[in-house]
Order: structure tokens, then C-alpha cells, then sequence
């Protein structure tokens, strides 16, 4: 059982995340189904949580493992745990990889998603970049986590840069192996909530799973160390998995991320730099690259030194790899049809 004995008594399904989203999707055929949440994805099994504890999932013939994700809601039999139907996802946290026409999911239902980085050689602003335009277009709320703030002299460098990648983003510091690590959290956790945690290995992610799964869990994330000589870490978590909190929710813990492709991730990057968002619809052309066009808003709101160049070169960048890297897809006659997962 990943999350552990969570508690002596059953817990309701509004504790493991059930919304109306979800109830909602339930018709009068599904009266004889058991919503359940899954809580690990193997190859060939997965497991579930349920409000009187954990039980494996019995798949049907044929089933795919890799179109489940933990954190999903299915619909299973009473009886035999057979797995009916999944539930339409709030939120779906997925990469493409490279060569891959497949997503690779990494958790769904998630509501807010920590972007973690340590203040020394890995914290990076064009990989926060990336990583936000993944959080943004998985429908999640993200925030910057920032670790080993205690071995800087002044943390507020990191603070300020980390703030300014989009409007309105949230920058937290913490340390994972203090006593009080999981207060950190207290804004985002509560019942039904439900947390997750990417960045590179070696940030201290396996470690914060520990801090805020506290003592209910009996096996805790193994952790490792980082290479002293450029602050890259080991990978310690292999599978992702659905933890409860102490402090009431979920959180899962999902493998470092060594490359991370930006696709499928429009809206994600408009939300990303939303001052170049706003300003394109002003350019005299409607295709502007914003690069050397005449009558371009966004050029001239970089003369002005409202915009950083450097800001409009990795907006170009990620902007340019997310159309090479976004398969067209089609419709039932071969015509492009709705992106998604």
C-alpha cells in the first residue's frame, strides 16, 4: 500500500479527490460501479485506493498500462475489482519524449504541481521555463519550490528571478530534511488535495515526498546524493506513486526528468509569456516571428526595455521546438483535430 495505514477508520472519497468533476461523469449505468483511484502503474498491474484501503486492479484483456496514470479515477466492479472505464481527467501532467507520438503521463488530477530546483548550479532559468509551459498546459497550478537556500549567502537572487518567469507565480523556500519541511506546504494541502513534485534529480524531491508523507508512511522514498562537481543528482525514484500527507491530501512523487521536450504545449507558453502573448496581436503582421518583421509590437516593446531580449529568445526557442515537436493530429478524415491526451 504506497500511501500507507492512512488511518484506522475508512475514509471518504472526497478525502482521496472525488469533486463533482468526477461525479458528474457517473451516469445511471455506472450505479453498480466503484469509483476508485489508482495510486500505481505498473507494466502488466496497477493498484488502487479506496476508502476502505488498497486493492490491485483486475485490467481486462488487452488493457494498456500506459494509458493510466496514478492519480486517475476509474470505475471498477465490487466483487472482482475488475477495471470498467476511466474518468475524464481535471488535470493531466504528461511529456512527450523524444521519437515517441505517444505522451508519456506522469500523473492526473493534480492541483498543484511543485517545480523544485536547489539555489546552486541546477537552478536554470530556460529549464524552469520548460518545466512551467508542461505545468501550465496540465491545467495544474504551479509553484516554484526552492531547496538549499540555507548554503547561499543571499537567496533573494533566486527568489526574484524565479518570480519573474510568469505573472503571479508562487516561489516557496524550503528544506527538505528540516523538521518543519512540510509547513512549507500548508497553503496547498488540505483533504482531497492532492500535490506533485518534478524537477531534476538530486533536488531533495524524494526527501520532501518523506517530509510530508511523515510517519504514516512505512517504506519512504529512497534518497541520494548529489555529484559535487556540477550539482547533478542520481536518480533515486524509478516509478511514480500516490503518498498521503500528514497534513491531510496527496502528493506523488515522480522520476528526475534529465530531458525535457516542450510540446503539445501552446497554451502553456502563452500563459508562460503572457507579455509576448498580449503584444502579437498588435504586430502589423499576423504571422510575426517577432524576430526582424516591420511594425512588430513585441521588437518595439524590446527597444523600450519593457521586454528582455534574452526573455524573446527563449520564447522563440521553446516556441519553434514546440511546433517541430507537436504531431499534427487527425480527425477521422485526416484532418487536424483537437491535440490532446
Amino acid at each position: 500500500m504506497t500511501q500507507g495505514d492512512t488511518a484506522s477508520a475508512p475514509l471518504s472519497l472526497a478525502a482521496l479527490g472525488w469533486t463533482d468533476f468526477f461525479a458528474d461523469q457517473c451516469g445511471p449505468d455506472d450505479a453498480c460501479l466503484r469509483p476508485v483511484r489508482i495510486d500505481s502503474v505498473h507494466r502488466t498491474r496497477m493498484s488502487a485506493i479506496t476508502p476502505d484501503g488498497p486493492i490491485r486492479l483486475k485490467l481486462p484483456v488487452h488493457t494498456n498500462t500506459g494509458d493510466f496514470t496514478v492519480g486517475d479515477w476509474v470505475l471498477v466492479e465490487p466483487s472482482t475489482h475488475l477495471l470498467r472505464r476511466r474518468l475524464e481527467r481535471a488535470t493531466v501532467l504528461a511529456r512527450r519524449t523524444e521519437g515517441s507520438m505517444t505522451p508519456q503521463l506522469a500523473g492526473a488530477n493534480i492541483d498543484t504541481l511543485f517545480i523544485v530546483t536547489s539555489c546552486n548550479a541546477d537552478f536554470n532559468v530556460a529549464r524552469l521555463e520548460r518545466y512551467l509551459a508542461l505545468a501550465n498546459e496540465s491545467g495544474a497550478e504551479p509553484v516554484i519550490l526552492l531547496t538549499k537556500a540555507d548554503l547561499v549567502p543571499d537567496v533573494q537572487p533566486y527568489l526574484d528571478q524565479a518570480a519573474a518567469l510568469q505573472r503571479g507565480l508562487a516561489v516557496a523556500t524550503v528544506n527538505p530534511r528540516s523538521s518543519h519541511a512540510a509547513a512549507a506546504f500548508a497553503s496547498w494541502c488540505g483533504e482531497g488535495r492532492t500535490l506533485a513534485l518534478v524537477g531534476s534529480s538530486g533536488v531533495g524531491k524524494s526527501t520532501l515526498v518523506n517530509a510530508l508523507a511523515g510517519t504514516i508512511e512505512g517504506e519512504p522514498q529512497q534518497t541520494g546524493d548529489i555529484r559535487d562537481h556540477d550539482a547533478k543528482g542520481r536518480h533515486t525514484t524509478t516509478s511514480r506513486s500516490l503518498h498521503a500527507i500528514v497534513c491531510g491530501g496527496w502528493v506523488i512523487d515522480t522520476p528526475g526528468m534529465r530531458t525535457l521536450h516542450v510540446s503539445d504545449a501552446a497554451s502553456g507558453l502563452e500563459t508562460l509569456f503572457a507579455e509576448i502573448t498580449e503584444l502579437s496581436p498588435l504586430c502589423r503582421f499576423r504571422d510575426c516571428t517577432h524576430e526582424h518583421e516591420p511594425g512588430c509590437a513585441v521588437q518595439e516593446a524590446v527597444s523600450k526595455g519593457v521586454i528582455d531580449p534574452e526573455r524573446l529568445a527563449r520564447w522563440r526557442k521553446l516556441d519553434l521546438e514546440n511546433r517541430a515537436k507537436t504531431p499534427e493530429a487527425k480527425g477521422p478524415r485526416g484532418r487536424g483535430g483537437r491535440r490532446g491526451v
